[in-house]
């Protein structure tokens, strides 16, 4: 059962110290959420857990399952059972979306294993099992035959990236602001993707700026608020209701203005 325990993480970017000594220990089946200001390091720390060349690991650790991961490239630490859905994913001209997963999943599935994942032995089984996702995320089934990202509207963009989680079963998902730049009803149905193919399992963090999203997950097990780099508040969903009333003033944090 997966577990992610992050200690005493210092990270910096061009010299610059932006994690500074955060902490944060998550359980198989947990769902987390990490809310903050702009400039607080929320981004930087889910670039780091992936290995992100630009951003510099100078002091802490990351575990996976008791064991270091510092050592592995991002490749590597996927292939252990991290995924990261990107706030702006990049579009790729000429690489189909549907021979991207099924290469990426073949990918996986020789890494992680189990008798959980299922084998596919053509392409038609595998394109049958990418339809039924399809279906729980709200994605039409014509999707498939689109580039990768290559015109997707905002909404399109993020439950593409919800959709990944879902065929890809990671085991440590981490979400970077899968709300932003949507209208309610995207949100709305960005959060009920998730909730969907939330798994007793895996993990989920979802990073975000506001408590909308939240609203509507089914399950959520911890907010945590992240300021200058570091854990400072900890709570249940009552947390991030509090936030949305009352903004980040009242915990003596401001925000940087990027």
């Amino acid at each position: 059962m997966p577990t992610l325990e992050i200690r005493d993480l210092h990270v910096e970017r061009d010299g610059k110290e932006i994690l500074k000594g955060l902490n944060l220990k998550t359980g198989p089946g947990e769902v987390h959420a990490i809310m903050g200001p702009n400039g607080s390091g929320k981004s930087t720390l889910a670039y780091a857990l992936l290995a992100h060349p630009k951003y510099k690991v100078t002091k802490g650790d990351i575990l996976l399952d008791g064991q270091s991961i510092l050592g592995l490239k991002a490749d590597e630490r996927a292939k252990k059972g991290l995924f990261l859905g990107f706030q702006y994913p990049t579009e790729v001209s000429g690489v189909g979306f549907s021979h991207f997963l099924r290469t990426s999943y073949n990918a996986l599935s020789k890494s992680l294993g189990g008798e959980k994942r299922e084998v596919f032995l053509t392409v038609r089984e595998f394109q049958n099992y990418l339809k039924k996702n399809l279906d729980s995320v709200g994605l039409k089934h014509d999707f498939l035959s689109r580039y990768l990202n290559e015109g997707f509207s905002g909404g399109e963009k993020k439950r593409s990236e919800v959709l990944q989680m879902a065929v890809l079963q990671p085991s440590i998902s981490i979400l970077d602001e899968p709300d932003s730049g949507l209208d309610i009803d995207a949100v709305q149905a960005v959060a009920k993707a998730i909730s969907l193919i939330s798994k007793e399992d895996s993990t989920v963090i979802v990073i975000t700026h506001y408590a909308r999203i939240l609203k509507f997950l089914d399950k959520l097990n911890y907010v945590h608020v992240m300021a200058s780099g570091k854990m400072i508040k900890e709570g249940t969903r009552e947390l991030a209701d509090e936030l949305e009333q009352k903004g980040y003033s009242w915990l003596g944090i401001e925000e940087i203005q990027s």
